[in-house]
């Protein structure tokens, strides 16, 4: 059984007072260098957690950020997750990372100072709720227009208009498209992508070769399988995201088709997978995109922050699924 560890067990250790450790703990700097570093030392071999919540209750106060998301099956939440936790790790704050079905109890104030959020079931009118002075909040690949609600954006509308340029330079003329959520705002700039771009073009796009998918594997893996049992394979698929893609890549293997000798696809992403199946995907940075969104939020929190939203660029990396 795990014994934990508190502020008077540490003390103890150190030969010091009870105040002592807690004001390296606070970070206040009243507390000379070598003892500073002796008490760190025994946190970490003894390992000393600080009681978040039960120091935000005691104080009304906390330097924890909570960041909300809701798919564990997309490896990129990872990146997204440690380029937010060292922005703010390097700026004395602690994250607290948790989905949908828990994420209402850490949502206040005396629990987080604010919050990050990738979590499409978490409306848009409950955030607008809960959003105030004292709790910003940073959307990410949504936008929402309130003064205490700031969205870092992937910039879709601009790289998948240079991707399916780049397809039509290269020959294809015969598309078809996977897309996510309807209502997200990554697929509805993908996609208007995507059809403005073959418009430009004068290409005609058939609603029939348009299938909608929830952007994971299974929906990308049953769309494929549409196309191959209606003998109407397109010579390219554009997916608008890399998962999709890769259970649309599955099925064409399964059926013992060739890619790219008999149908191009691309994805949408550069999830970790990506590179694996030879995949011509969009790479955005993803930890980047963390670390951005964290520090938005902490300079809101710190009354530092301007009014604009924050648009990630991305660019193409061309493998070997495009003929």
């Amino acid at each position: 059984m795990r014994v934990l560890v508190g502020l008077k067990d540490i003390a103890k250790a150190a030969g010091v007072s009870v105040s002592t450790v807690s004001n390296v703990i606070n970070g206040r700097k009243n507390v000379g260098k070598e003892t500073k570093e002796r008490i760190l030392q025994l946190c970490e071999e003894m390992g000393y957690r600080p009681n978040i919540i039960g120091k935000s209750l005691k104080t009304g106060q906390t330097n924890t950020i909570v960041f909300i998301f809701s798919n564990f099956e997309r490896s990129f939440y990872l990146k997204i997750i440690n380029g937010i936790n060292d922005y703010l790790a390097e700026n004395g704050f602690d994250l607290i990372v948790c989905t949908t079905n828990s994420s209402k109890n850490f949502v206040r104030s005396n629990f987080t100072r604010g919050a990050i959020v990738l979590d499409k079931k978490m409306t848009d009118e409950f955030l607008v709720s809960i959003a105030k002075p004292v709790y910003p909040i940073v959307v990410m690949d949504r936008l929402i227009e309130n003064e205490y609600i700031k969205s870092v954006v992937t910039e879709n509308y601009s790289v998948m208009s240079e991707l399916v340029q780049a397809l039509v330079d290269k020959g294809f003329r015969n598309f078809g498209y996977i897309g996510g959520y309807e209502d997200s705002l990554d697929h509805r700039e993908r996609y208007q992508a995507f059809i403005d771009t073959l418009t430009h073009n004068n290409i005609s796009f058939q609603r029939t070769n348009y299938y909608h998918g929830d952007f994971s594997e299974e929906s990308g893996y049953r769309a494929a399988n549409i196309f191959i049992l209606s003998n109407s394979l397109p010579e390219i698929l554009v997916c608008a995201n890399d998962n999709m893609a890769i259970g649309a890549l599955k099925a064409l293997q399964e059926n013992k088709y060739e890619v790219p000798k008999d149908i191009s696809v691309t994805g949408f992403d550069d999830s970790r997978d990506a590179e694996n199946f030879g995949l011509t995907t969009v790479t955005i940075p993803r930890y980047e995109s963390g670390y951005l969104a964290a520090k938005e939020l902490v300079e809101m929190i710190n009354g530092t922050s301007n009014n604009e939203n924050f648009k990630i660029t991305a660019k193409i990396n061309w493998r070997d699924s495009v003929k």
